[in-house]
């Protein structure tokens, strides 16, 4: 099980988060995962998706049920496109889309986006770092992401931000 330990500056309280997959073939997967807002002590999302890995397009996608702290039941439809610049493929281009849902399947958020992504393996002594800046182009706000082994920070260009450390 993956778990990590989450941040964001807008709810301003600790999430506990715990993911699981389960193989369903060689590109295929059940993924569970969900939160525990430590402020409350109660689940904030749960979520359950069927994912499809495509390694031959450097393609994935996602679909699937949530259910978040409003008590609403939704689904998830989720899709990533990968475009490589570089022969070893440490760099490349990310095309990324999200629509959420309710039970009624009225759109409630629609994401895309498209990012340049940076790995380097290495940058010290045990220590591999990825890049990623990005523009969210629904909503035309550009980001960032700085991953560091366990450590990840997000922020963006009106001065959200969010923090993950995984375990």
């Amino acid at each position: 099980m993956e778990t990590s330990l989450r941040l964001g500056g807008e709810s301003k309280s600790l999430r506990i988060h715990a993911k699981e997959k389960f193989p369903l073939g060689s590109n295929f997967l059940f993924q569970a995962h969900g939160e525990i807002d430590t402020s409350i002590a109660t689940p904030s999302y749960l979520a359950m998706l069927m994912r499809g890995y495509f390694p031959e397009l450097l393609a994935k996608i996602g679909v699937g049920v949530h259910y978040d702290d409003k008590k609403q039941l939704g689904y998830t439809l989720r899709g990533k496109k990968s475009f490589l610049l570089t022969s070893n493929g440490l760099v490349g281009v990310n095309m990324k889309g999200l629509l959420l849902t309710d039970q009624e399947y009225d759109v409630k958020e629609k994401l895309g986006a498209v990012e340049l992504s940076w790995s380097i393996f290495n940058f010290r002594r045990n220590q591999d770092v990825r890049l990623k800046v990005g523009y969210e182009m629904l909503h035309k706000m550009p980001y960032f992401q700085v991953r560091e082994n366990n450590w990840t920070v997000n922020a963006f260009l009106d001065g959200k931000w969010n923090l993950r450390y995984d375990l």
